[in-house]
């Protein structure tokens, strides 16, 4: 794999948001439509409390890329209700093209008294192109259970005849480093499967092999076919000390498989790292590859987890 970096694309402090949100363009997602790419990103706002709430809004561009066509300002998806899985935030949301339908599978979070927050998966649906989502019920899809207690989140999902394959992190545990700290979290990749994409089938097993040892966190997986093989990008790092900039920063790992059971880590193949200088100098992490009139491209953040925007590449 070989990319080729065509620099940051979007940065949202530019452009009015809706839901009054005014940074953050985390976890970009693509939808390649007819005549455009629409862009879906979480944004923030802080609430009557100073507290951030997590928006999904999104950017359309032209299909070279080269080109921003329309930001929306208008609700994508409504926050969860008072106590519900997505009550204090989307992040991120994956969109899928089913047909007549566009399928929208939300990370909705809320916080919590002795951790930070919890999540889960949620499904919204889209009939009018994927300018708004309705939520199929008030619940998630996925959430914690006996074998994946924390943390279910990072959905990214294809279909390969009629089967819906949706790659996932799950959390394994949360871990105090000082009375002072707040606790942090452990989550893996795994892999579930569906019929109808609302009822799955998982085994709780983590796919992908750690590299820096078994705190390794895991996050947003993307997969994508090319030459009879599927591959895989992600981001991970440490589960404590990634706060500080540039030390123990998100960055992309890559692994490949024949069969998508079987998953081989090699980070060296991946293609792409760090900038010398710049906006992704820092960090690198939340990765999604999309394919467009032939072209390969891979969408993701730069330092400050796409504080100030997120970045393209494109595979040669």
């Amino acid at each position: 794999m070989k990319w080729r970096k065509l620099g940051k694309i979007f940065d949202p402090t530019e452009h009015k948001l809706p839901n009054d949100c005014l940074e953050f363009a985390q976890s970009p997602q693509a939808l390649v439509l007819k005549d455009r790419v629409r862009v879906y990103f979480s944004t923030r706002r802080r609430d009557e409390v100073g507290k951030y709430l997590s928006h999904v809004a999104y950017v359309d561009f032209a299909r070279n890329m080269g080109e921003i066509l329309d930001v929306c300002e208008h609700t994508v998806i409504e926050l969860g209700e008072l106590g519900a899985f997505d009550e204090h935030g989307i992040f991120p949301m994956h969109v899928f093209d089913d047909g007549d339908r566009v399928l929208g599978f939300t990370t909705g979070w809320n916080r919590k008294a002795s951790v930070s927050a919890d999540s889960s998966i949620g499904l919204a649906i889209s009939t009018d192109g994927g300018r708004t989502f309705q939520k199929h019920g008030t619940g998630p899809v996925m959430t914690a259970s006996l074998h994946e207690p924390f943390l279910i989140a990072d959905s990214f999902v294809m279909s390969i005849g009629d089967i819906y394959y949706m790659w996932y992190i799950f959390g394994t545990r949360w871990k105090s480093f000082s009375e002072t700290d707040p606790p942090d979290r452990v989550y893996k990749i795994a892999c579930a499967t569906s019929t109808d994409a609302i009822n799955w089938q998982r085994n709780a097993t983590q796919i992908i092999a750690d590299c820096i040892g078994d705190d390794e966190c895991q996050a947003l997986p993307t997969v994508f076919s090319r030459d009879d093989v599927y591959h895989m990008y992600f981001c991970f790092r440490p589960c404590h000390g990634f706060r500080e900039k540039g030390r123990n920063s998100y960055r992309l790992g890559y692994a490949y498989s024949q069969d998508l059971i079987s998953w081989t880590r090699d980070d060296s193949k991946g293609g792409i790292d760090l900038s010398q200088d710049g906006w992704d100098s820092q960090m690198q992490c939340y990765p999604h590859v999309f394919a467009c009139d032939d072209r390969i491209y891979m969408l993701y953040n730069g330092n400050e987890f796409g504080k100030f925007g997120f970045g393209l590449a494109e595979l040669v």
